[in-house]
């Protein structure tokens, strides 16, 4: 909601402009009475919205046309007064006051105006037959208020309209020629519906609606309220009720209802809670939280977020096959404005046969963007209503700051849950091969892959001394001469050589010499499509010598050509020499080492699916 308001005061001369500020302010009609008032400020703490205001006067005698044109442009709603017993001040209302604001203020931000008709106390008349038809042909006027300053006959009323019409316009919400709310409005609703069904069953049940209510207003509705509203809906749509809940039919005729009678705060109340603006679009504040994050640290998703993610899954796995279908899927962003995901998050992730993101899957894609740009997972999880659904203070709530790497190789320990690992080699080396295998896909379900729809990160889970961590793969493209921060920035690096093609591993050499040498990243050597026959490589030494002279663990055979899916050995590998950047070259060749890090993986694997499943049914 806007932080202040500001209401500026035009009309005739005479028509009593300065008086009503006046009256307002010392609540007596003045003796003497200026050529223009002051502009004064209200209060927050007196104001019914708690908004501070600001009124501003104009005197025809005091200020040029140039100092009225500024003043125009910079009010948020401009109340034209006139003289209820003063034929041709009403008369300049339609001819002079409404052309000349529209002139002077941008066509795409309507200013609201309120039409206010000063001395009543002079007739025993109305003007309102005159002034409806003004009313109906122009859709900016909010409402007119009769009033007296004299008397002090609705004065606080008409101040109170000027103000409402700016914190809760009619405008961007309702059509008085359709008679129906506007279709942006209707967008925006529908989004809160969705967020607001916590089951997705299309229906707001009663504890659903009690959440909303609580939500939106700090208080439930008792149960003969509940059920008063649904007999409203009841009377006035035939399909607004269904088996006892709100439809979204009967939600949106709720709204419409709402502004109808002139309670449309009720439905901007609803719109800011979920983080809409003045213009209907979510809020770049509601999106966008502020986040620090120093230097060396990273982003990871806390256990809240985690649980509000699987009950999203929950909620749109329909057919409870652990998988989000593609029309899942669809239906899990439609309370995006976009579609977030590409065909290449298929290939970043596990899939299942079909080809589907399976539940690991999709946790995972949101670890990713976590860790790669927490920004925009800041704006996901605005979308689907994190803050509002978790009841937290913001998504920025949702996430973690991890410490400095700096601190975490004193201590030789870490807290952290996702570990980057680069992956270097030379063109053909079989670097892709090597994503995809931690995706469970051999080279023949590789060979099924669009090139277009390729991805240059794989990120699954991994077990080290029986902890579930995420490993994020990322294949950077080889270039002798230039290595981007980026593509240096990382827990560790794999140098991936091709043990059929004698000129491979050279470029691993290069590249481990030029940027990882003197650094304190651990490297591992990945001799891939170890089921080819093994031919010298033509560079100074043998790659096992390679190692042993840069104290490096000797290095690992891998091959993606399988019948079944290919060993998860080497990544486990990676994971822990990640965790423990610190552990002596002495440790890396033992394999009780390997044994004791890999022990109870395929264990953990197998019990959280199984987990899964258990919470799915009680579910």
């Amino acid at each position: 909601m806007r932080k202040d308001v500001r209401i500026l005061l035009v009309g005739e001369p005479k028509v009593g402009k300065t008086s009503l500020i006046m009256s307002l302010v010392s609540e007596e009609f003045p003796n003497v009475v200026p050529y223009r008032a002051e502009e004064i400020t209200i209060p927050a703490d007196v104001t019914p919205e708690r908004v501070p205001t600001h009124i501003v006067d104009y005197s025809e005698a005091e200020q040029t046309d140039e100092q009225l044109f500024q003043e125009i442009s910079k009010a948020n709603v401009i109340c034209i007064v006139y003289s209820v017993n003063n034929k041709k001040s009403i008369e300049k209302v339609t001819s002079h006051w409404i052309p000349l604001i529209t002139e002077n203020t941008d066509k795409d931000s309507r200013v609201p105006l309120i039409l206010v008709g000063n001395k009543s106390d002079l007739v025993e008349h109305s003007s309102m037959e005159t002034i409806l038809p003004i009313m109906n042909q122009y859709s900016e006027i909010e409402t007119c208020v009769e009033c007296s300053a004299k008397n002090l006959k609705n004065i606080s009323e008409l101040f109170y309209y000027a103000q409402k019409a700016v914190l809760h316009p009619t405008g961007p919400l309702y059509c008085p020629e359709k008679k129906d709310m506007k279709s942006h409005c209707v967008k925006a609703l529908t989004r809160i519906f969705k967020v607001s069904d916590l089951d997705n069953d299309g229906i707001l049940n009663d504890n659903e609606l009690n959440f909303f209510q609580r939500t939106c207003f700090n208080t439930p509705l008792e149960p003969q309220a509940l059920e008063d509203v649904k007999n409203v809906v009841r009377k006035n749509l035939i399909d607004g009720v269904c088996n006892n809940g709100l439809t979204l039919k009967g939600f949106l005729f709720l709204h419409t209802l709402f502004i109808q009678r002139g309670r449309h705060e009720t439905t901007w109340t609803v719109l800011r809670r979920f983080g809409f603006d003045d213009d209907l679009e979510l809020n770049q504040d509601y999106l966008f939280p502020p986040l620090k994050i120093p230097p060396d640290c990273t982003t990871e998703l806390n256990h809240n977020a985690y649980l509000f993610l699987q009950s999203i899954f929950d909620k749109h796995d329909k057919d409870r096959d652990c998988a989000l279908s593609p029309d899942e899927l669809k239906d899990l962003f439609e309370v995006f404005p976009y579609m977030p995901w590409g065909p290449d998050v298929n290939n970043t992730v596990c899939t299942n046969e079909q080809g589907w993101i399976t539940y690991q899957g999709y946790l995972s894609q949101w670890t990713l963007t976590t860790y790669l740009d927490v920004q925009r997972c800041l704006e996901y999880l605005g979308y689907l209503g994190y803050s509002i659904i978790a009841e937290q203070e913001s998504q920025a709530a949702g996430i973690t700051v991890t410490r400095d790497k700096k601190i975490d190789l004193q201590k030789k320990q870490t807290q952290r849950g996702v570990f980057r690992c680069n992956v270097f080699g030379d063109i053909g080396s079989g670097k892709s091969g090597f994503l995809q295998a931690f995706l469970g896909k051999n080279l023949t379900h590789q060979k099924t892959i669009n090139e277009e729809h390729r991805s240059y990160y794989a990120i699954s889970t991994t077990y080290v001394y029986g902890q579930e961590k995420y490993l994020l793969l990322h294949e950077v493209f080889p270039d002798d001469d230039y290595l981007s921060d980026a593509d240096l920035a990382c827990d560790i690096v794999c140098l991936v050589y091709d043990v059929s093609n004698p000129y491979s591993f050279e470029y691993c050499a290069k590249v481990f010499k030029q940027y990882f040498m003197d650094s304190k990243i651990p490297c591992m050597m990945t001799a891939a499509k170890s089921d080819l026959p093994e031919v010298k490589q033509m560079y100074g030494c043998s790659p096992l010598e390679f190692c042993r002279r840069h104290k490096m663990p000797p290095p690992q055979s891998f091959t993606c050509n399988t019948a079944a899916a290919p060993s998860r050995d080497i990544y486990t590998k990676l994971t822990t020499m990640a965790m423990y950047p610190h552990v002596s070259q002495a440790d890396l060749k033992s394999s009780t080492f390997w044994l004791r890090a890999s022990v109870g993986a395929t264990v953990f694997v197998v019990l959280g699916f199984a987990m899964y499943r258990v919470l799915l049914k009680s579910r």
